[in-house]
Parts: structure tokens; C-alpha cells; sequence
């Protein structure tokens, strides 16, 4: 079956994954406004120092631990890998992809199936900072990279991901800023023919944090899987837009997203945009993002945004639901001698399970349950009374 016209879903009241603008140039973008569907949920009023060009202050210490085989070093702008697979969607990743001097480069060799993760640290200091991340993953390979944000700062940073053929590469980054931190991130990740890649984004901390991760496919038969878990609280916006390019035949995407926010002037935004083009026959595809939301007076945004320009595909289709507690669970619970403070843990460890368990590391999964758990005052005594 095939379709001569293309199918949209979602409330974006301007432009469709079809139109999405990039540009290397930051005088190509406007200053951002709320006029601008990019940011037009953004608080920029706290963001503004990152809308012209800084001197990188230097305010970022990056360390890395990796396994016998994998090398890091820094690299120029003039390495082939610098900028190979980023393509600035917003002003602010195009001014740091263009004022960075330097990027992290990690290589995993072809062949290697590392046997313990790659953790690169990132630890901020008071400031601005430019970064840049290249992660290459060598022709069947196989491993985890971890990303741990910690401190304070004004980071405005780029990370690439080249998946060769036939590569797996899975990436979890952790956001535990402190509350006065500003992170504005473009991950990019281009994957090869039969690879796998799957990105966890885990928000935790911070004041502001918006990542936007754009996934394309560079041959048949890739696959990609993206999760996201974040708990915001008073004070905390925490902002999610992704972009899944299919362009390429027989090719899979996954996205499931959940947010929890405690607290009257909690913020969370997710936009989920997934594009299936003319060529991108057999493409089977699904996005859910659910937010609970613990007090009045938080918000939770949710657009997903699907073009589909053929019919002949396996399958697409998104879900958005924003909802409290529910009264139900919570009386089921209570009626079986759960006190309130117990079930409402328990609801929420439920609402985050299904997406916390797919990360795949459980040492971070037990640090991101024990986290949440701390957001809602338990403690590990009360672990201990289970």
C-alpha cells in the first residue's frame, strides 16, 4: 500500500517534523522568543546569558573512566568526526557547536564488547562553559556510556553519537545538577545499518535542563530506543524535545518518557517528533510520554508530533497522558493496610518501574529509584521496614 499524501498528528500550532529548520550558523536563528514554536515553552528569562556567543569560561571538569581498549583524547575542529553528525535545531546549539575549540573523542574500537561501562563525569563549577562530546562506536561493537552531570554552572554543549553497522551502543545521561544550574544539550546520533542505539535521559537536578535528542538512520534495519525519566520539583524546568528522522527502509523507533512533579511551580515539557519519509518503507514506530503530576500547581506539556509521507510502513503511533494520583490505587492500598505515605511511594515507584527497568544498568537504576525516593522524603530506614 502506498500513500501520496502525509499524515500529522499533534497540536504544534507552527510547522511539522517535516519543516524542522537546522543551520550551523547562529545568525541563521533569531533570538529565541516564545513566538518561536522551539521555545515557546522555555523560561528564557533565565537562560538569556546563552543566547549570544561567551568566552567558555572553563567551568566544566570532565573525567573519564573507561575499559582497556576504548582511547579519549581532544580533538580540533579540523578532526572529520567534529560536527560529522550535528545539526543544530536552536540558536543555542548552534552557537556552541560554532564557539567550542575542542571535543571530547571517544572511540570504541570495531569488534570490542567491553565488559563494565564508560562513565564520563562532568562536574561544574560557577560560570559559563561550551562543551562538545564525539562518542564513536567502531563496526560491532558493543557498549554503555554514562554520562553524570554534578555542580553548578551554565552549560551549553553538543554530544554526536556515530553507530557504525552493526554497532550497539547505549547511552544513559544523569542529570543531578544543583538548583541554580543552567544545561541546554543537543545529543545527536546517527545509526548505521543493523545497529542499536538506545539514549536514557535521566533529570534529576538542576534548574533548568532541556536536552534535545535527534536520532537518524544511516542504513536498513537500525534500530533505536529512547527513555527518559525526570522528577522535578519547585523552581525546576526540565524540558525533553525530541526529533526521530526514518529515512532509511526497515527501521525501528521507541520512546517512552515519564515525568513526576512535586511541587507548585514544577515544570516538565516533552515534545516527541517522529518523521517517516517517502523512503522509509517498513519503518515500525511508537512515542508515549505520561507525566503524574503530586501537587497543585505543577505543569506538565506533552505534544507528539508524528508525519508519516508513506503508507507502506510496519506500523507508528504516539500516546500522551497527564494525570494525579490515582484514588483508586491509593484506596486499594490503603485498604489492605498500607498507610498513605507508603502508597503514594508505592504508586510512584510503579509509575517509573516499566521505563527505569528498560535502562539496562541496575546499579543506576537502584541509584535513580533511591533518588526519587529521597525527593518524596523516604529514606533508606523506610526501605529497611518493607
Amino acid at each position: 500500500m502506498t500513500a501520496t499524501l502525509p499524515h500529522s498528528h499533534g497540536a504544534a500550532p507552527t510547522g511539522s517534523p517535516a519543516e524542522r529548520f537546522t543551520s550551523r550558523n547562529p545568525e541563521d536563528f533569531p533570538d529565541p522568543s516564545t513566538a518561536q514554536e522551539d521555545w515557546r515553552f522555555t523560561p528564557l528569562a533565565r537562560i538569556r546569558p546563552t543566547f549570544a556567543p561567551y568566552a567558555s569560561e572553563g567551568t566544566v571538569t570532565v573525567t573519564i573512566d573507561a575499559p582497556d581498549g576504548v582511547t579519549a583524547e581532544r580533538v580540533g575542529r579540523d578532526h572529520p568526526l567534529f560536527g560529522a553528525v550535528a545539526q543544530p535545531a536552536d540558536k543555542v546549539a548552534a552557537l556552541a557547536l560554532a564557539n567550542v575549540e575542542q571535543a571530547l573523542l571517544v572511540e570504541i574500537p570495531a569488534d570490542a564488547v567491553l565488559d563494565r561501562p564508560i562513565v564520563i563525569d562532568v562536574l561544574g563549577a560557577p560560570g559559563r562553559n561550551y562543551g562538545h562530546v564525539i562518542v564513536h562506536a567502531g563496526h560491532h561493537s558493543d557498549a554503555t556510556v554514562v554520562f553524570e552531570h554534578r555542580g553548578s554552572t551554565t552549560d551549553a554543549a553538543n554530544v554526536e553519537f556515530v553507530v557504525d553497522d552493526g554497532a550497539r551502543l547505549s547511552v544513559a545521561t544523569v542529570q543531578q545538577w544543583d538548583a541554580d544550574a543552567i544545561h541546554l544539550s543537543a545529543h545527536s546520533a546517527l545509526v548505521g545499518r543493523d545497529a542499536f542505539f538506545r539514549h536514557s535521559s535521566i533529570t534529576l537536578g538542576g534548574g533548568v535542563v532541556r536536552i534535545v535528542p535527534t536520532v537518524r538512520f544511516d542504513g536498513p534495519g537500525g534500530t533505536a530506543e529512547l527513555f527518559g525519566v525526570s522528577f522535578a520539583g519547585d523552581g525546576q524546568h526540565f524540558e525533553s524535545r525530541l526529533f526521530v528522522d526514518h529515512a532509511q527502509p526497515n527501521c525501528t523507533s521507541n520512546v517512552l518518557y515519564k515525568n513526576a512533579l512535586l511541587g507548585d511551580s514544577a515544570r516538565t515539557v516533552w515534545i516527541g517528533d517522529v518523521r517517516i519519509r517517502p523512503t522509509a518503507t517498513g519503518t515500525d514506530t511508537y512515542e508515549m510520554n505520561r507525566n503524574l503530576l503530586l501537587t497543585d500547581g505543577a505543569r506538565a506539556d506533552s505534544v507528539p508530533n508524528l508525519e508519516i509521507e508513506t503508507g507502506d510502513i510496519a506500523g507508528a503511533g504516539h500516546a500522551s497522558a497527564t494525570g494525579r494520583f490515582d484514588d483508586l490505587q491509593l484506596f486499594y492500598l490503603q485498604s489492605r493496610g498500607i498507610d498513605a505515605e507508603h502508597a503514594q511511594r508505592l504508586v510512584v515507584r510503579g509509575f517509573f518501574a516499566d521505563v527505569v527497568d528498560r535502562i539496562g544498568l541496575p546499579d543506576l537504576q537502584r541509584q535513580i529509584m533511591t533518588a526519587i525516593e529521597a525527593r518524596l522524603g523516604f529514606t533508606p530506614e523506610l526501605e529497611n521496614e518493607d
